[in-house]
Formats: structure tokens, sequence, C-alpha cells
């Protein structure tokens, strides 16, 4: 099987790698993908928004399956170009990645579907947000209704600091505070059936602690000893399976990763949010420790036909990935600056180093690598417990360094609670 993976961060470099290492997969193709990815994939120089374009490449190099990463892509109908061409796609249409696009659009479906979920106020005028503030009191939680890159969200008992978002944000969602843990859990979704991968739990604060501002993420780790046993069964039973039972009757199935971000509330799971894609870095550590082949998987959903292969298997241990930023993350980002050890951390048994905002530029010694984005790099580790693969994943991310390089060291560390601050979006 022949695979192009769309995007450049870190999913789509965790995603490739382990399409990689699965033998059903002759071929793997990225565009137009990161330094990192190119040392085991063919990169080509595309834009990921153009879905004419990457529908032409897809067919030129005779590739079986195209799986979009990123959410602005799929939202903007990316999937669409390159099914209607008719090559298998995993990753949702337009009209069913708004599932991700608008915060208000998945709060409808949940209500239709009878999902567990977060009260909730969509708001446009000043007066209904502050009605709306008062209605679920602090803490406030407030979500800019569009794409904001996993930085439109704002949990604060501080009511000026709620209006403010609110206020820079035109069209919002506010919501009920969900008190509890926070769970990630990726459902692979063919439009009738799901299947649920091992669930993760995501940092998404830039500091120890969980203080700071709302990050992408900065690190992760699965399985959780802590969650119930049942958990994915659960979500695929009362979230999942009602809610593409709701996109068919619209007409819009879902094909695709559904991410159902989770609060494990006193009451039972209620979901903060869906994506409609793999988060990251909560897929990193997931893939990691995935047994079965993952192409078969995402061709088999692509196709409409999940039920026709094995559920998912994993490997009994642990995984844990620690995110590395650039200085100014996430308000800002330094780019330029260049990067050590990763060959070293790279060559550590059972690590994976994970690029997400690094480029080559050329110096008066040849390439380097260097900072390109906010998260530049992601250590992911296996080990036999989460402690094992949580000490291997710090000592690997000791020998990479950056100037203004900024990690958290608490990562997995105890489950993350509701000091982290629970309602918190995605990537």
């Amino acid at each position: 099987m022949k695979t192009l993976v769309i995007g450049t961060g870190g999913r789509e470099h965790a995603l490739a790698l382990a399409l990689s290492r699965d033998p059903g997969v002759s071929e793997v193709h990225v565009a137009p993908g990161n330094p990192g990815i190119g040392a085991f994939a063919t990169l080509h120089d595309a834009d990921p928004m153009d879905g004419t374009a990457l529908a032409a490449l897809a067919a030129r190099i005779g590739v079986d399956l195209v799986v979009v990463g990123p959410e602005a892509p799929l939202v903007a109908g990316v999937a669409d170009a390159v099914r209607a061409a008719g090559i298998a796609v995993f990753g949702p249409s337009r009209a069913a990645a708004m599932l991700e696009g608008s915060k208000a659009f998945s709060k409808e479906v949940m209500a239709a579907a009878g999902v567990p979920t977060a009260g909730s106020r969509t708001c446009t005028t000043p007066e209904e947000v502050a009605a709306a503030l008062d209605e679920f009191g602090p803490p406030y939680v407030v979500k800019d209704d569009a794409l904001a890159a996993g930085k439109g969200v704002v949990v604060t008992r501080d009511r000026a600091e709620a209006l403010a978002h609110a206020a820079g944000c035109g069209r919002v969602v506010i919501e009920e505070f969900l008190d509890g843990p926070e769970v990630s859990l990726f459902a692979l979704c063919d439009g009738t059936t799901a299947r649920a991968l091992q669930p993760a739990q995501d940092f998404k604060r830039i500091f120890d602690g969980g203080r700071g501002p709302n990050t992408g993420g900065m690190g992760a780790y699965s399985p959780l000893p802590w969650a119930p046993a049942d958990l994915a069964t659960t979500v695929i039973d009362t979230v999942v399976q009602p809610t593409l039972d709701e996109m068919a009757r619209r007409g819009t199935p879902f094909v695709g990763c559904l991410y159902v971000g989770l609060a494990l509330t006193a009451e039972g799971p209620r979901v903060i949010e869906f994506n409609c894609r793999f988060g990251d870095p909560d897929v990193q550590p997931v893939l990691a420790l995935l047994d079965s082949p993952l192409g078969e998987l995402l061709h088999a959903a692509a196709e409409g036909r999940i039920d026709d292969v094995e559920p998912p298997r994993f490997r009994e241990g642990a995984s844990v990935t620690v995110v590395l930023a650039s200085a100014g993350y996430p308000e800002s980002s330094s780019k330029g600056d260049v990067i050590t050890g990763v060959g070293r951390a790279n060559g550590v048994a059972d690590v994976d180093v994970i690029h997400a905002g690094t480029a080559l530029v050329e110096g008066g010694d040849g390439q380097r690598l260097v900072t390109a984005g906010g998260r530049v790099l992601a250590v992911r580790a296996v080990g036999y417990d989460v402690a094992d693969a949580r000490a291997r994943a710090y000592a690997a991310a000791d020998l990479v360094a950056f100037d203004g390089l900024q990690r958290r060291s608490d990562i997995a560390a105890e489950p993350l609670g509701v000091v982290e601050g629970a309602s918190l979006a995605d990537d």
C-alpha cells in the first residue's frame, strides 16, 4: 500500500512514522512534511490547503490512501477534493469537519444525539455573553466558535478576563465548567462504525503544575492506569456511535478520526469538545503502543469497512511524550535558533524524536537544524510502565538543546486533575 500524509507537524510525523513501520505499507509520502519526516519518507513541496493540487499529486504518485492530518485543510474541504478524484481518504468531508470547525455546530449535534456534555450558550453580543457567564458562574469557560489552533479557549475565575476574551472572538460558546481530569480518546470512524484507540492524557498549560496560558499541548502519556477499564467502550457507546448516527442522518457521514476530549466527572464521562483529526501530542504515545497495522485500520475506515478488520491491539507497557517549545511560546515563537543533540536523543533505545516546528538552513559547515515554530520537537519514549517511559523520555530530552527551550518537568508525573483546568481545547 502506498500512502500520502498531508501536513507538516508532530502529528503528521508520528502518523508517517507509524505507517513506515507497517509491513503492509510499501511507500510513505508526505506533503509538505518537515526535516524529521524526510529521514524516512518522500517529501513533496505542496500546499496542504490546496485540495486540487493534492488530489493531482496523489493520483500522480499512485497512492492507495491519503491521510489528511491538520484541521484547517479538513475544514477547507481538502478531503472532498481527493475523494472526488477516486482516491481513498482518511479524513472527514468539509461538512463533517464542522464538528471541529464550529463549536456551536458541535454542541447542536451533541444535543441532537443525546451526548453527555457541558451545558452551553452560543453568544454573539456582549449582553448574551454576560448573561451566560452569570448563568454558569465561575470558573468561566469561553470558547471561540471558530478554529483557533488550540488557543481559542479561556478557563478563568476572572470575569473581566472572560469578557475580554469573548469580545475578541466574535461568536463564542460559553459553557459550564466540567470538574474532573481530562482524557483524550481517538475513534477511527468509517461513517457508520467506530473503533477506539487507547486513551491518553494531554498537558495543555505551558508551565509546571498547570500554570500559565493554554497551549497546543506540552506532553502526553498513555495508557492511564487510573482511568476506568471500560472507558473506551463507554465512550463509543454513549458518545461516538450516537454522533455517527446523527451525522449520517444529516447526510454528512463522518469518516476519519473523531477526537473526543472528555472530563471524567463525578457523574461520569462528559464531552468537552470534538475534533475532526488526531490530537497532537496526545496521539503520539498512543501510536507508539499500537500493535496493529495502522495502514490497514485507516484504509478500512476510509473505505467504509472497518468492521472487516481486527480491532486495534496495543502492546504492554507505556509511552510518554515531552514537548520542547521555543522561546515566547505560546504567545509567539522564536525561529532560527540552532538545535543540537537530536541525533543523540534519537539514538537512545525506545525513543523517537518527533519534529513539529523545525527547518534546515545552510550554514558555513553545512545544513543546520533550527527552530521554525512554537512547538519544536517532541521526545517520545516507550517503557515497561509510565514511570519508566517518563524517565526515558526526560533522559533523552536532556540531550537536546536550543536557545530559549521551554519544557514542562511534570509530564506524566501524576494524573492531570482539576488544577490543570478541564474544558480546554485540543491543539
